[in-house]
Formats: structure tokens, C-alpha cells, sequence
């Protein structure tokens, strides 16, 4: 199992602090450094700027929004920063959610599973290098009856595989993610409640012929994002998680569309999803973080001493993580450091294959 770093969003007033973090996961040798997107900072900008500032450190997209950017313009980004860093891109792509889908990029939220489908496939058309002719229905390539001509990447990429990371929660976008994608790049990623999730994925692969006969997870890279606080106090350090938690059950989408609130009701905790989704909506946020449950906060987060924590890196390896991405949620700097440093230790600690 391999480490990863999320570093979240840019712009927020603590970006050098995030370029260290990137720079002490790159001594350490962590594999990859998350960015992420959401209508604020993008991902491909602060991945430039991170990998200029890096030297072998892997560029993850965690993720760059379909509905922001054409197929062919993410082909182009992607190999783009994959030139520029030396082969160090990983590619994750996610439909967002209908609130910014619709609302701040003005595209329908609309059969989520088949525009990724295809999305997926025209990107790594282009990135083969092919001339770029695709019969979909939501990306016809050339638009017919035009005067569009089929073209292709003009810039050779080290890589013409680049691997590509779906952003999934849903039963049925899991199976997309096995069946057309090398990653899975989870959140709220417990793996005493991810067999059902894992084996969704499985049953894409097997749906695709990918894998190995006795593995089909066998060359997928499972890499959840994973919440971590080294405090001697466990209550304390939930707390610092609560009001993350309930953004994303309670307020993350509507009361109709919520992708992460579903999530925690297949965990089992529909009746507490509903609460904090409740006063969320209401707009009470303090209390809807008191409503999230210790034990949700704690099958999907490390947190506590470091031995608490190191007891607990094992339950990832046995669930099938391969790079367990690291969500330092600290005060300052030198906290978050800390957490990346402690990672580094125990993972060298516990040996997790």
C-alpha cells in the first residue's frame, strides 16, 4: 500500500503552506499529490505549479470536472502536464454534482454513467494519439453535417496510457469505474463497510475481461482520501472532522441528490443522515455537525494517538487499498507536516504490503 497526499483546494490564503506539504510527501517518498477542484481554484494550474516545485512526486487530479471541459481539452491538459512533469500525471475525472454541474457550469446533470462512459473513451482516444472520431450521443466527434474535421493530439506525451481515476460513490458508477478506468478515487472510504463497494468495482472488471482470473482487481488502484488527526484525545480529534462531515451528508447537493448523504445510509446510518441533512439544509451547520455520529467519523477517518491510528492502517491494506491518500486536517503548517511525517512512520512501522 502506498501513500498519497490531499492538498485540497488553493486560493484559501494558505497556498505555500500546501506546496511544503507537497515538498515533505516528495522527500518522504509518497507517490502521489492530490489536487482537487470544486468553483474555485482548478486542478491543472495548481498541479503545474506543484509539479515545478517537486521532482518525483506523482500530479493527481482528484478530480478535474467533466462538466468543465471538453474530452479532447482534458486529453490536451493531461498530456500536457504529463510532458511538463516527466510522466508524473495521474488523471481523475468525476461529473460533479447537479448543483455545480448546472449551476456554475451550465451543463444538464444528465445521464451521469454514459457522458462519463464516453468521456472516458474519447479521452484516451486522443491520448493514443488517433484521429479523434467518436459516434456518441453525447460527444459526437466531428459534429455532423458540419465543416468539423477529425484531428489529432499534435504533442507526443511520454505516455499514451496516462492512468485515469473515476471519482465514485454510487453502485453503478463503481462498475463504470472498473469496467473503464485504472483507479478509483473514493472518499467516506471505510473498509469495514467496502465489500459491497469493492465488489462493484470487481464486477466491472470481470464485465471488461481486466484483471487477473483469480484478481480482477489485480492492476486497480483503489486510493481513498483519508481524513487524518494525531491527537491524543479521539473525541477531540472527531470533532475537528464533524463540520467536513456534515457538509458533505448534509449539504452537499440537495435533499433529492446527494450522493455522499446515500452513501452514509448504505453504511447504516440512515437515520443520523437524515438529521444532519435536515439541519443542514435548514441551515443550522453547527448542530448538523453535533448530529454526525463518532462512529461515522471514525470508520472513515484516522484519528487519535499514533498508535490508534497505526493499529488501524492494516484494515486498509486488507480492504484493497493500494494508495491510501493522506488528508492532513491540521491547524497550520507545522501540524500538518507532522501528519505527513507520522504517516511516512507508521507505514514504515506496520510493513503494510
Amino acid at each position: 500500500m502506498d501513500l498519497g497526499v490531499n492538498l485540497g483546494y488553493f486560493g484559501m490564503g494558505v497556498d505555500q503552506d500546501n506546496v511544503a506539504v507537497a515538498q515533505e510527501a516528495d522527500r518522504l517518498g509518497y507517490t502521489v499529490a492530490w489536487a482537487a477542484e470544486a468553483y474555485g481554484s482548478d486542478v491543472p494550474t495548481v498541479l503545474s505549479w506543484i509539479g515545478a516545485q517537486t521532482t518525483q512526486i506523482g500530479l493527481g487530479a482528484a478530480v478535474m470536472q467533466i462538466p468543465a471541459r471538453t474530452p479532447a481539452m482534458t486529453a490536451m491538459t493531461a498530456a500536457t502536464l504529463d510532458t511538463l512533469s516527466g510522466g508524473r500525471f495521474r488523471l481523475g475525472l468525476g461529473v460533479s454534482g447537479p448543483q455545480v454541474s448546472e449551476g456554475w457550469h451550465g451543463v444538464r446533470f444528465e445521464a451521469p454513467l454514459g457522458r462519463t462512459r464516453e468521456y472516458v473513451e474519447v479521452v484516451r482516444m486522443a491520448l493514443r494519439r488517433e484521429t479523434v472520431a467518436h459516434e456518441g450521443r453525447h460527444y459526437p466527434l466531428p459534429l455532423p453535417d458540419g465543416p468539423g474535421k477529425a484531428l489529432k493530439l499534435t504533442i507526443h506525451a511520454p505516455r499514451t496510457d496516462i492512468p485515469v481515476y473515476l471519482a465514485a460513490v454510487g453502485p453503478k458508477n463503481l462498475e463504470l469505474a472498473g469496467e473503464v478506468a485504472d483507479g478509483w478515487h473514493a472518499i467516506f472510504f471505510s473498509p469495514e463497510h467496502s465489500g459491497d463497494l469493492v465488489e462493484s468495482v470487481a464486477t466491472g472488471r470481470r464485465r471488461a475481461g481486466k484483471g487477473a482470473a483469480t484478481d480482477p482487481l489485480d492492476g486497480f488502484d483503489i486510493a481513498p482520501a483519508v481524513p487524518v488527526v494525531v491527537a491524543d484525545d479521539v473525541q477531540a480529534a472527531a470533532d475537528s472532522l464533524r463540520a467536513y462531515a456534515a457538509l458533505y451528508v448534509g449539504g452537499m447537493g440537495s435533499r433529492e441528490q446527494n450522493f455522499y448523504n446515500r452513501l452514509a445510509v448504505r453504511m447504516g446510518f440512515e437515520e443520523a443522515a437524515a438529521k444532519v441533512q435536515d439541519l443542514y439544509l435548514a441551515r443550522q451547520h453547527r448542530d448538523a455537525a453535533a448530529a454526525v455520529p463518532f462512529e461515522f467519523i471514525d470508520a472513515t477517518a484516522l484519528i487519535g494517538p499514533r498508535e490508534r491510528i497505526r493499529d488501524r492502517l492494516q484494515r486498509y491494506a486488507e480492504a484493497g487499498v493500494g494508495t491510501l491518500s493522506v488528508a492532513p486536517f491540521a491547524g497550520g503548517l507545522e501540524e500538518r507536516l507532522h501528519v505527513v511525517r507520522t504517516m511516512a512512520e507508521l507505514m514504515g512501522e506496520t510493513g503494510a504490503p
